[in-house]
């Protein structure tokens, strides 16, 4: 189970490498994640070259709160319902595809027009974007056709201690997070 205290973390050092457009790794629900400042695109490039990951598939932004996202995505585009549905599932380890803002980079969106957003209920990554002041990008912490990271150790020998890791435990899910779509409820990946 995860510790709450983790949360008294110092994040100067992260922070600093987030707003350096560096790439950080991360406790979340389940497994590490990557992260970056998603306004980046020299970030996000780096954290795709890192991970061997296609630009085309689009990213994840990870957030304390529902208006960290609110910048990226289209929320006009939701009715009550859809939006009902989506904040019965946050704080929580559910991604919801949601229609981006044409000003949204595509780096983030790749090859979509819209984009996947989460609202954690893991202390670690909540105290994270708070300090940050917004979201961070969030894919699992591995190499191409390497299982994803669940602890600091395993993010340090993978990536060869390259990249900055905000210590922590992960919170215990096994799955990486349930992905569906805003508009249509439809459940793209399973929980």
């Amino acid at each position: 189970m995860m510790n709450h205290n983790e949360t008294a973390i110092n994040f100067d050092e992260i922070i600093d490498a987030l707003n350096n457009q560096k790439v950080i790794a991360y406790p979340t629900e389940a497994v590490f994640g990557l992260g970056c400042d998603p306004d980046s695109e020299k970030a996000v490039m780096a954290l795709l070259d890192l991970k061997q990951r296609p630009w085309d598939k689009g990213l994840i932004l990870i957030a304390d709160n529902y208006d960290q996202v609110k910048p990226y995505i289209d929320d006009s585009r939701l009715t009550a319902e859809q939006r009902d549905a989506m904040f019965a599932t946050w704080p929580g380890p559910v991604t919801w595809v949601i229609p981006a803002k044409s000003t949204t980079p595509k780096w983030l969106t790749g090859r979509f027009d819209s984009l996947a957003v989460r609202v954690t209920d893991h202390p670690v990554v909540k105290a994270l974007c708070s300090a940050y002041g917004k979201p961070v990008v969030s894919t699992s912490a591995n190499l191409s056709g390497y299982e994803p990271c669940r602890t600091t150790a395993e993010v340090n020998q993978q990536f060869n201690g390259r990249i900055p890791v905000v210590d922590g435990l992960v919170g215990g899910r096994q799955n990486p997070s349930e992905i569906r779509d805003a508009l249509t409820g439809q459940l793209y990946r399973q929980g």
